[in-house]
């Protein structure tokens, strides 16, 4: 089985924050004693770091899920809950991460570049934080936010110095075995090589002062052939680890054994790449004749080489040593980068029809207002009425067309939407007395005395 996977699964579920606390001070001597709940822990963060220690996917083939732990929950004396803690999950640089529908989200391709795959939870407030000089004695706390769970699709994309390119069968397996201390499977049929072969080659080294050899990493890349581009032979599987290849090398097959001459060859290859990624075409690249040893053909001003007697391995090195210094100087001057996030998690309320007359809010800030234990407690219902009052959410649904006595949903809250011409709100209790006061006006009659006290919601 092989120990190389370049595309799986991962299952990221963030913690869930622990609930506030109800709780009111009991001492000796002290009659009626404040509220003192503490407030829960906020849930652990699922994070992918990209480690350069990391050499494929092979740790999420078996075993997806990551979970972080959750936070504890508020008690009495205002003893805060501890937060839950992060899970840190290590992938390969070059590591792309997709949603389920295919759209690419972040790109991890350098090393330290961090995401955060699931946000943990809020933990709940505890009711020391509803005091207020109108609320004296809060009975009411806020229950811990789930934390996010989410599934992606994994994608490793190799970050190899020279990407080895060619026909089946060409000979790319052999010249990386014979520079580098890689041991690929090596066989006289095409299609020997089904997952990239890394192997780490070192030239320059003088004999006592290894600290002035150049290494770089070069990848075997299975064989392509023409129709790659298009997905045909798992071309988009093989072409996608090119993409961060700092050099290129085309080996071409100039035995009688292969499929087409090898100026034929060299178009089909140079014509995949194209069409898979143009700037490809623009890649410092060497284009190489193998198998000289049994050579059949001769291309004028190409290096031509040997893997099976070694002729022309150690020029072959050289060159592309001083390729890769070059590309890499070139990176070093521009070498701080920002990890893209190509589709940030939305955080705006967004309101979607249900029904005829039914409606739901979502939005993790208008969800996060609506979390308290206790639905049924006045006070708690009020405070909701002002926090999704001071978010905004009355004009959102204003503006969606929400009509009287329809039923919007927001998390476990469902209530009756009412406005009017002086006033629109999540208040019902709060339209029947702008509405009261509205006629007395007209009339004349206003007199606080007379409003009608209704309920909240």
């Amino acid at each position: 089985m092989s120990s190389f996977v370049d595309s799986a699964q991962l299952h990221a579920k963030a913690g869930d924050g622990g609930a506030g606390c109800v709780s009111f001070r009991r001492e000796a001597h002290v009659a009626k004693g404040g509220p003192d709940g503490g407030d829960g822990g906020r849930g652990g963060d699922v994070w992918l770091v990209a480690d350069h220690n990391q050499a494929s996917l092979l740790g999420f083939r078996d075993h997806p899920f990551r979970r972080a732990t959750d936070g504890q929950h508020g008690t009495s004396k205002r003893m805060h809950g501890s937060n839950g803690k992060d899970v840190v999950v290590p992938v390969p640089v070059g590591t792309s991460v997709y949603s389920q529908d295919g759209e690419l989200l972040v790109d991890l391709a350098g090393p330290g570049d961090r995401w955060r795959a699931a946000e943990g939870g809020l933990g709940g407030q505890g009711n020391n934080r509803f005091l207020s000089n109108s609320r004296r004695a809060p009975a009411f706390a806020e229950q811990g936010e789930v934390g996010e769970e989410r599934w992606y699709n994994l994608e490793l994309k190799l970050q190899a110095d020279v990407a080895l390119i060619g026909f089946p069968n060409v000979g790319k397996s052999t010249l990386i075995s014979r520079v580098s201390a890689a041991r690929p499977k090596i066989a006289d049929y095409p299609f020997t090589t089904l997952v990239p072969n890394l192997g780490v080659v070192r030239v320059g080294a003088r004999s006592g002062r290894p600290q002035d050899a150049t290494e770089y990493v070069m990848a075997d890349i299975p064989g392509l052939i023409e129709g790659a581009a298009q997905g045909r032979g798992l071309g988009h599987d093989f072409l996608r680890h090119v993409e961060r290849a700092r050099v290129l090398c085309v080996l071409l097959d100039l035995s009688d054994y292969a499929p087409i001459a090898p100026h034929e060859q060299l178009e089909v290859l140079l014509g995949e790449l194209g069409s898979y990624q143009a700037d490809l075409l623009e890649r410092p690249r060497v284009v190489v004749g193998s198998k000289g040893d049994v050579a059949a053909h001769h291309l004028e001003d190409v290096m031509t080489i040997s893997a099976v007697t070694g002729a022309g391995i150690d020029a072959l090195s050289a060159q592309l040593a001083g390729l890769v210094i070059a590309v890499r100087q070139r990176e070093a001057e521009v070498s701080d980068h920002d990890v893209v996030v190509h589709r940030p998690i939305p955080d705006e309320i967004t309101v979607q029809r249900e029904g005829e007359s039914s409606w739901r809010v979502g939005g993790r800030v208008a969800e996060r207002a609506v979390r308290f234990q206790d639905l049924t407690d006045d006070q708690a219902l009020a405070e909701i009425v002002r926090r999704l009052k001071d978010l905004g959410v009355d004009r959102v649904l204003n503006r969606a067309g929400v009509r009287d006595g329809d039923v919007v949903s927001i998390g476990p809250l469902s209530f009756e939407w009412w406005r009017d011409d002086v006033s629109a709100g999540l208040d019902r209790g709060e339209h029947h007395r702008a509405t009261r006061r509205e006629r007395l006006a007209r009339h004349g009659r206003l007199d606080g005395a007379q409003e009608d006290d209704g309920d909240d919601l």
